[in-house]
């Protein structure tokens, strides 16, 4: 669906208010491969022994969701589950994230689905050929896409014949979620998660936040946007990321209704409760487009979008921080 936009299990909030500035803590970092990228951690934490080990447990969890939810490895349940179109015993963690897709599923009618990636493969093939799919091979990806022929629970998950899901629109960030709890769990109440979405609490220093750049979707060394965060996540989508012609009209984000790419925006920025809310909400706001998105970002509480059209024109919703002067 999307990836990597930035420069640098639940809808459950964050906790921002808790995070007690500790005296005299240095900023720890770490990083680890997961995602097909590099995914980074900073602390501040008081005692190194501790922030190491909570650095340590946060970059395993973020590494296990992707084992668990890469297309590409053929060790993970959601490459077995494409390949065989059954998966028994499905880990909890999966049937969480599962969960949050059909629920983002029913929340847009529809506009974020999971069952995309037979369009994905059509077009990615289409495209190594040097062509772009023909009407025909659009037909034939889009007829196996419908979010509501995935079934699931605590002892499979099946797919209708043909079928295959993709959870590159939830997994970094339910991956940076439970990052987060997982440093959290060693009592650190300053961090920013990075696994290609971010989620943070508490500040970089006393008197600094944590503070993100949002690219420019033309300008790749330019900023859209400078985000100071706590508490709360952010995700980017865009049409820059992969695309598949010059003009970023045909990318990896895709309508299912049409099977093609949405035509209006060139990327949305959310921010949110959780990551893993503002990964799947940033994918879903691109197909819904500008007026859609907000409205259905008005009535979510804590989530806010910045929506960049392919002319640049700019729309911020009320709680999304102003551009800076």
């Amino acid at each position: 669906m999307k990836r990597r936009s930035f420069l640098s299990a639940s809808l459950g909030a964050i906790a921002a208010g808790a995070c007690a500035w500790p005296r005299h803590a240095p900023v720890h970092t770490g990083v680890a491969l997961a995602f097909g990228t590099t995914i980074q951690i900073a602390l501040m934490h008081a005692d190194e022994p501790v922030a190491r080990m909570a650095i340590r447990d946060a970059l395993a969890a973020a590494q296990r969701v992707d084992r668990l939810m890469s297309i590409y490895q053929p060790g993970s349940q959601v490459y077995q589950l494409n390949r065989d179109g059954v998966l028994r015993q499905p880990d909890a963690q999966l049937l969480a994230v599962l969960a949050q897709a059909r629920a983002l599923s029913q929340l847009t009618h529809g506009a974020f689905d999971i069952t995309v990636q037979p369009l994905w493969r059509a077009w990615s093939e289409a495209v190594a050929r040097g062509a772009l799919p023909v009407p025909a091979q659009r037909r034939q990806a889009k007829a196996r896409v419908d979010w509501r022929q995935v079934e699931f629970d605590a002892r499979q998950v099946t797919l209708a014949p043909g079928m295959a899901i993709t959870l590159n629109g939830l997994a970094q960030g339910y991956a940076a979620d439970m990052a987060l709890a997982a440093v959290q769990a060693h009592g650190v109440r300053h961090a920013l998660l990075d696994t290609g979405e971010f989620v943070a609490c508490g500040r970089k220093r006393a008197h600094q936040p944590w503070t993100l750049g949002v690219r420019d979707p033309r300008e790749p060394q330019a900023l859209a946007a400078t985000l100071f965060i706590n508490g709360c996540a952010v995700a980017t989508s865009g049409d820059y990321a992969t695309s598949f012609t010059p003009d970023h009209l045909h990318h990896h984000i895709f309508d299912p209704a049409v099977g093609d790419s949405p035509q209006e925006l060139a990327s949305v920025t959310v921010m949110a409760p959780t990551g893993m809310l503002a990964d799947g909400l940033s994918t879903a706001f691109m197909v819904l487009g500008r007026e859609r998105a907000a409205l259905l970002a008005a009535s979510l509480p804590g989530v806010d979008l910045l929506a960049i059209d392919k002319q640049g024109r700019e729309w911020r919703s009320a709680g999304f921080p102003p551009q800076a002067s």
